[in-house]
């Protein structure tokens, strides 16, 4: 079993007094936005861990639902919780490049004379970003996101213009079987650390929503984080210790979608076109880190890689026209990995690593 996925190395919660207070404020700072979030968005919970994961992750996310479900709001909302600056941009058909990322003019200096070019920034530069309804706009369009969402750049005129620290990408989608819809390229989904997906309300939930939405109130929401406290939590996201084997667990997900490594699930050959690359094995390990952090652990286990592994692959794997013909969605294949990638080894060296932990001397 070792030789197969590595032996349980001994891992380090060698963070510093700051750190563990910097750790215990994401897990309040996490509880109070969800608070907060609550004052506006019913229900949802699974949906807002999500994008709050994929937030301290340092990591980009793409809403997919039919309207009306109030991803607008969640992340116009979640903004207001953040000391941070944001713009909404409203994708539509004649949207230019230049109108997200901005654009050089041409300038006179009447006193002088001279003549030069100016950069006028465009909605782009901020924090956080709405992308709403990212999909009602041709690929041309949105393309114009891919240097700004890997790079935290963008380039005008040969050159290079910073966005501001932390950057966040927060989309909404309409599924693309409706009218006017432009399917997002691979390569711009690839940059989305998650694509959630949001689903409608509970009979309760939906009591709850045309209740509280029909009638008068104030809502008064307060900054749970700012910017540098967003910065500092992110470093400390990566430096949650991961074991090897759970290394070895997040890439079986990655791995055994591609048809062509040979050494894959017959469904997988069956249903899939091409599957997920070493990008989602990346976000797989972050997304972990984040989960346990919030739920009050400082290593990773199998287990937060199995509740990650939805958002993180199921814009990653294309299925093919088998597939499409029997209603099978890359969530189906998701699901069917994570029943059939053995575990028990695996949790088997998270009880071993928990206890390496646990007899660990504190620091």
């Amino acid at each position: 079993m070792a030789e197969n996925i590595g032996l349980v190395k001994p891992v380090s919660t060698d963070l510093a007094a700051e750190e563990l207070a910097a750790v215990e404020k994401l897990q309040q700072g996490y509880h109070n936005m969800k608070t907060e979030l609550g004052k506006v968005i019913v229900g949802q919970d699974m949906v807002i861990e999500e994008l709050l994961i994929a937030l301290f992750c340092k990591g980009h996310a793409l809403l997919v639902g039919v309207p009306g479900l109030a991803k607008t709001l969640l992340i116009s909302t979640l903004s207001k919780t953040l000391g941070l600056s944001f713009n909404r941009i409203q994708f539509t058909p004649d949207l230019m490049p230049s109108d997200i990322t901005g654009t050089e003019v041409f300038e006179e200096d009447k006193a002088s004379g001279s003549r030069s070019m100016r950069f006028v920034r465009g909605p782009i530069f901020a924090n956080v970003i709405l992308a709403d309804e990212i999909n009602r706009t041709p690929p041309k369009t949105q393309a114009a996101l891919l240097e700004a969402m890997q790079e935290h750049q963008v380039t005008a005129g040969g050159k290079l213009h910073r966005l501001p620290q932390p950057f966040f990408v927060l989309a909404t989608q309409n599924p693309i079987e409706q009218e006017g819809t432009y399917p997002l390229p691979e390569a711009q989904l690839d940059r989305f650390m998650f694509n959630i997906n949001v689903g409608y309300p509970s009979e309760e939930e939906e009591f709850q929503i045309v209740r509280l939405t029909t009638m008068s109130r104030q809502i008064d929401l307060k900054h749970v984080l700012t910017g540098e406290e967003i910065l500092q939590l992110q470093e400390i996201v990566r430096k949650v210790p991961v074991a090897d084997h759970v290394i070895r667990y997040a890439l079986q997900f990655s791995r055994q979608t591609r048809v062509s490594e040979g050494n894959v699930p017959q469904f997988v050959k069956e249903y899939v076109s091409w599957g997920a690359g070493p990008r989602a094995s990346q976000y797989l390990i972050l997304a972990g880190k984040a989960r346990a952090l919030l739920k009050g652990r400082y290593h990773v286990s199998t287990e937060d890689i199995r509740q990650v592994a939805v958002p993180v692959l199921r814009h990653r794997i294309v299925t093919n026209f088998n597939a499409e013909a029997e209603g099978i969605k890359s969530d189906w294949i998701v699901k069917k990995l994570i029943e059939t990638i053995p575990r028990q080894q695996y949790d088997e060296l998270d009880k071993q690593t928990a206890k390496l932990l646990r007899d660990q001397p504190a620091a």
